[in-house]
């Protein structure tokens, strides 16, 4: 676009006062956020601004193709976005002044003697101005968006490690950090853990409340409130076909131990023990106590069911799986048989050999209890044997 030398650009230079006063007082008019009267340093802002806007299409308009600096309106998208706006309010603004500037030249077009073609050149210069400035100003509303978000994310990771360290930081350091990152405190927390040979997936989509540790050695989360209304169905939804484990609720304090737990349940479902899939620790605890200490409930099996050692395997199994309804759901031969799906006269011959194997032993509370444990564990070894 060329525009002619006709353009006294210096009789317009003039009236950059007028014309700014104009613009600043039709944005604090019609834009409610830009509406500070008695802000006399923002006032002071808006007019410096405004009133290089104006001396930049000035410019160009006297030296076309002259170099432009778009800087200082980065600098304004990103006060922008520091204020917590979107583009919205500086866009209608950036068309006020526009508007107002259109207005002015046709009113001056006569005066100054300015031909139809070069006010139509001159309206158009405009509009490609205002497409730059407002392309500047975006540019910076990103990148501020971008920088704070980076920053909250520092902030959240270095959050998470504090309270997943051992021993754990203190009380002000979290508060203080999670005043920095945003991050309201919670009650109750649980940590999930994921499978780290599964790490290339995407990202869940998660509530911005979950303070995420996917680039940590052992993948993981921590998700506030996680007995809170809905709250179970949101992770359960973002974890679905994942494999991982959801940490038991703890106060926010003991976040470690529900990660600690979770990895736990994790290494068992990995061997089969626990199922696959998201599991949730309170679903299993039973197993996970259980197994917290293997070699000590190896050898309280070794000795709780060493009356089975002489029989055969089938024997051995078929007489565990009889024991571990008994103790687990009554000692009635009809509540046995309908969870074993064997007839009742079957399962009170079977617990006559076991009153032979055992003995007394059926009748102490302490042996009943440490048999159970016994056999849990050995039932969940052997189905994760056959899996």
């Amino acid at each position: 676009m060329v525009i002619t030398s006709e353009i006294p650009v210096q009789a317009l230079r003039a009236g950059i006062g007028r014309v700014s006063a104009e613009v600043i007082e039709e944005i604090q008019t019609r834009i409610p956020e830009y509406a500070r009267p008695s802000d006399e340093i923002y006032i002071k802002v808006v007019r410096m601004a405004v009133e290089q806007a104006i001396e930049g299409f000035l410019d160009r308009v006297e030296t076309p193709g002259a170099p432009w600096d778009p800087e200082p309106f980065r600098l304004i998208g990103r006060g922008e976005a520091a204020e917590g706006r979107n583009l919205e309010p500086l866009q209608t603004a950036m068309r006020l002044g526009a508007r107002v500037c259109w207005r002015r030249l046709t009113e001056l077009a006569e005066p100054l003697r300015l031909s139809p073609q070069t006010l139509y050149d001159l309206g158009e210069a405009i509009f490609v101005y205002l497409d730059q400035l407002a392309d500047a100003a975006a540019e910076g509303f990103e990148e501020a968006r971008a920088h704070a978000a980076g920053e909250t994310e520092r902030r959240r990771a270095r959050l998470l490690d504090l309270l997943l360290s051992r021993p754990p930081a203190s009380a002000e350091a979290i508060a203080e950090l999670a005043r920095a990152a945003g991050w309201r405190q919670p009650r109750t927390v649980a940590c999930v853990a994921f499978d780290d040979r599964h790490t290339a997936y995407r990202a869940p989509a998660l509530p911005p409340d979950v303070l995420t540790g996917l680039d940590r050695p052992v993948p993981c989360l921590l998700a506030p409130d996680p007995t809170g209304p809905g709250q179970a169905q949101l992770l359960d939804q973002a974890l679905r076909g994942r494999q991982a484990a959801i940490g038991p609720a703890v106060p926010l304090p003991a976040a470690a131990t529900s990660l600690r737990w979770a990895r736990e349940a994790l290494e068992l479902s990995r061997r089969g023990i626990l199922p696959r899939g998201p599991l949730r620790c309170a679903d299993h605890m039973a197993t996970l106590v259980v197994f917290k200490d293997e070699e000590l409930v190896g050898t309280l099996a070794q000795a709780r069911l060493a009356p089975l050692a002489d029989l055969r395997p089938a024997q051995q199994d078929r007489l565990a799986e009889t024991l571990l309804a008994w103790l687990r759901h009554g000692r009635g031969a009809g509540e046995v048989a309908a969870r074993l799906h064997v007839h009742p006269q079957t399962v009170r011959y079977r617990l006559r050999q076991l009153e032979e194997l055992f003995g007394d032993q059926l009748a102490d509370p302490d042996i009943r209890f440490e048999l159970e444990i016994a056999l849990r564990a050995r039932q969940a070894v052997q189905a994760s044997t056959r899996t």
